[in-house]
């Protein structure tokens, strides 16, 4: 499959079969790790689709669309399941999918799930400075911090945004040295320091095999 960062980010990802045992509902940032899993662990009852990921940036749409998937394609899978954490959504998405009946990833957003759950919320004790990405993020990192916040036009905004962090913290999903520069690069763009975590797939993977 043919996947443009940029078609994820602004139109996610259709279901290529229209039937099926699972159907996955997950976040466009995270359609290739997902295939990724699928193809290594031939998860072959497992049908995907995607959210345009540019609504990481706009997490009140995500219930609803949630909620549009799950009512329009329930009586063609077996099980649905959302793969979505909170993902800024203050416990809507949450509470929609228990009235929906449908299961979701656990955690407050994929940092912590790509980190493990229980190990992010050890460092998220000592870590209120750090910001993260993930491989997604870092490719799109002039559509999803750039330009959003404005830095792209108005650089001396950057102090402003980011003077009260200290880090940047990359967490890798794969060992791509490429990305792994291009991720320093940004630390060095936003003004902060560097961590480069290879944390693979997490929880993330756990979560999927439990529904084989």
């Amino acid at each position: 499959m043919d996947l443009s960062d940029e078609d994820l980010t602004r139109d996610g990802l259709a279901a290529e079969a229209a039937k099926g045992r699972i159907l996955l509902i997950a976040c466009g940032a995270l359609a290739r790790e997902i295939l990724d899993l699928q193809k290594a662990n031939g998860w072959d009852h497992m049908v995907l689709t995607c959210l345009p990921a540019i609504y990481h940036l706009h997490p009140e749409k995500i219930p609803s669309e949630v909620r549009r998937i799950v009512e329009e394609k329930r009586d063609d899978f077996a099980q649905i399941f959302v793969v979505y954490a909170d993902c800024g959504t203050g416990g809507i998405l949450k509470n929609t999918c228990d009235e929906l009946g449908v299961e979701m990833v656990q955690g407050p957003h994929c940092y912590s799930f790509y980190e493990g759950n229980e190990r992010f919320a050890e460092l998220s004790e000592n870590e209120f400075t750090s910001f993260y990405l993930t491989d997604f993020l870092v490719r799109q990192f002039d559509a999803f911090i750039m330009k959003p916040m404005g830095l792209d036009k108005h650089p001396e905004l950057r102090d402003m945004i980011f003077g009260n962090y200290e880090k940047l913290v990359y967490q890798a999903q794969i060992e791509d040295p490429a990305l792994k520069a291009k991720a320093a690069e940004c630390a060095d763009r936003l003004g902060l320091e560097f961590e480069y975590r290879f944390t693979g797939y997490g929880d993330l993977k756990s979560a999927l095999n439990a529904l084989n």
